[in-house]
């Protein structure tokens, strides 16, 4: 763990551990859950599905969520009821668990 911002403790995996492997989550009550600072405040990230809905992203090891986000992705630990109360403010509804491929921005056409 190291020190984050607003002196909260963020946990950084320097090194993915390919052996861990995804379990379902009726057997765990944490989640290892990406987050971004902007100016000073921590805030959950989400991502959006090719039908633009908006989803709250999470994933079941810390190894997960390194292999997709980098081994450098700020996060914490959150239940699953706790991201849900969260997000539902923002209309945000599903959580994606585990997902293969995170993007911060669909591609655009660019004018030559």
């Amino acid at each position: 763990m190291v020190p984050g911002p607003l002196g909260l403790r963020v946990r950084i995996l320097h090194r993915p551990f390919p052996g861990l492997t995804s379990f379902d989550m009726s057997a765990t009550e944490w989640m290892a859950v990406p987050v971004r600072t902007v100016s000073g405040m921590v805030s959950l990230r989400c991502g959006r599905l090719p039908t633009g809905e908006r989803v709250g992203i999470a994933f079941t090891t810390e190894a997960h969520l390194a292999a997709v986000m980098g081994a450098a992705q700020p996060w914490i630990h959150l239940s699953e009821q706790a991201m849900e109360e969260m997000l539902a403010p923002l209309g945000v509804t599903r959580i994606q668990v585990d997902p293969g491929l995170v993007t911060t921005s669909m591609p655009i056409a660019v004018p030559a």
